[in-house]
């Protein structure tokens, strides 16, 4: 697998810090041409600056790199639409898109505020979907694109205080599924990260000493992976803190229980067969989940 980036061009969203600031400086320092995009806003999506995005712009340039700046908000559809024509304009092509710009506002879902939800969905779910439907018809046309998702453990497993990010951050791996099929034919993969890492959007959330341990660096060679010629399609990779890890969405092989009349009481005196993980797989598809519900029932000659 080759981690060379000459000749490509990447754009990363929210790379005025932290992570996308990390993933930044790597695709650069490996040839690749990238556009730094950044509100600047604060970590709850309020204000904004161009200052963030032109910074690690000049850091990659002092280091003999190519990049711009961009202050487009993800959520402003037009707005990606104008930097990704800029991008055209500049370099001809748009190889990679790493969709990180996100932002907290956290709550218990009881004190929440529907604004607040809402926002957050808008940032990470729609901002994500804003840029991938600018780049798609230019990666379809050249037959080639990488795509990254960023999601988060909160997503994947869940977190206090996060129903919004986690709905977000999920909402993610769904998009990523289904554009990694449709995809496919014109070499465009798409995969999803979920990062461990100590930024501004982690802060208060885990001891110093832990922080410690998990550097936004550590997260960086997932991201390489997820964005090269060689990267896989439709994987959820999972990184921080030195370990990697792929996280699976399976299926359970499950219990036939049928139409009897009592499948209902049935189906909860034998709900431990249903969720036993032995045996279980990865569906190709959603058609491919459905499919082996219908067999079931067929080979059992309900139909």
């Amino acid at each position: 697998m080759s981690l060379d980036f000459s000749g490509r061009v990447a754009i990363v969203t929210g790379a005025g810090g932290g992570l996308g600031r990390e993933h930044a400086l790597a695709l650069a320092k490996r040839g690749a041409k990238v556009v730094v995009n950044d509100l600047g806003g604060a970590r709850d999506g309020t204000g904004g600056s161009a200052s963030a995005a032109q910074a690690v712009v000049d850091e990659i340039i002092a280091a003999g790199g190519e990049a711009i700046a961009n202050s487009a908000s993800v959520t402003d559809f037009a707005a990606i639409q104008t930097m990704v024509q800029e991008t055209m304009d500049k370099w001809g092509r748009i190889d990679i898109l790493i969709n990180n710009a996100g932002i907290l506002r956290d709550k218990s879902f009881g004190k929440m505020e529907l604004d607040d939800f809402r926002l957050v969905i808008e940032v990470h779910l729609m901002g994500s979907v804003n840029c991938c439907k600018a780049v798609w018809p230019i990666m379809t046309a050249q037959n080639y694109g990488r795509i990254m998702m960023t999601t988060s453990s909160s997503g994947l497993y869940g977190n206090f205080g996060q129903s919004n990010y986690s709905a977000a951050k999920l909402g993610l791996v769904g998009l990523m599924q289904t554009l990694s099929i449709e995809g496919a034919k014109h070499d465009i993969r798409v995969n999803a990260l979920a990062p461990t890492a100590a930024t501004r959007m982690t802060n208060g959330l885990y001891p110093e000493a832990m922080l410690n341990a998990i550097q936004a660096s550590d997260v960086v060679p997932a991201m390489l992976v997820l964005a090269a010629h060689d990267a896989p399609n439709r994987t959820i990779l999972c990184a921080g803190a030195g370990s990697f890890e792929a996280a699976h969405i399976s299926l359970t092989k499950g219990v036939y229980l049928g139409r009897d009349e009592n499948v209902d009481e049935t189906l909860l005196a034998r709900l431990s067969e249903v969720t036993d993980p032995a045996g279980q797989s990865i569906p190709a598809n959603g058609i491919a989940q459905g499919h082996q519900e219908i067999m079931v029932a067929m080979s059992a000659q309900q139909f």
